[in-house]
């Protein structure tokens, strides 16, 4: 059984992207590029034509919309100045704010303690985000030699510095709405 097109999807997808969508012809330039393609059930050339083709269910529900590392390399090199990277964080906001489960859990996870790094030091402060996503993802050791190495060679700060403008980033969460993880 297909799922049915949600008419409205690409022209919402091309507003909170502020990406031309619709001119994507599928020429495969941004998916040949994508270091992250391999790796995703849905290239990023793929992406854009099921959103040309409505099918906003499948998309939120893919994994691969998490998986994006947002390179840009997509945006580089489309001959239509179509940036698949930016209709990919639309669909990553339009999935979180319909209460979509995510694809891929841990990635979120990172995406969450980097952002709840920046709301409360105005910068990253890598030890207090790695710290609260191995708890989250309860991935506690799988790396844990490579970060004790760091920590050993001064690349990671035990104390965080917060920074004089804090203002400014909260404005910037508040104009996003962007929410603090509880």
């Amino acid at each position: 059984m297909a799922i049915q097109p949600d008419l409205s999807f690409a022209p919402r997808v091309a507003e909170l992207s502020h990406q031309p969508v619709q001119r994507c012809y599928y020429c495969l330039r941004c998916s040949a590029g994508c270091p992250a393609a391999p790796f995703m059930e849905y290239t990023p050339a793929q992406i854009l034509r099921l959103v040309q083709l409505g099918q906003k269910e499948t998309l939120l529900r893919s994994s691969a919309i998490w998986l994006c590392i947002g390179c840009e390399t997509c945006g580089t090199r489309c001959p239509n100045e179509i940036h698949a990277g930016a209709v990919i964080d639309a669909l990553r906001q339009m999935a979180v704010a319909e209460g979509v489960p995510v694809g891929e859990r841990t990635v979120f996870q990172l995406h969450r303690a980097f952002l709840d790094s920046i709301r409360t030091w105005g910068r990253l402060h890598e030890l207090t985000m790695l710290m609260q996503y191995k708890l989250t993802s309860r991935d506690l050791f799988s790396d844990l030699d490579m970060g004790l190495d760091m920590f050993r060679k001064g690349k990671i700060h035990p104390w965080p510095k917060r920074i004089k403008g804090m203002a400014q980033v909260k404005g910037l969460f508040e104009v996003t709405g962007e929410r603090q993880t509880g």
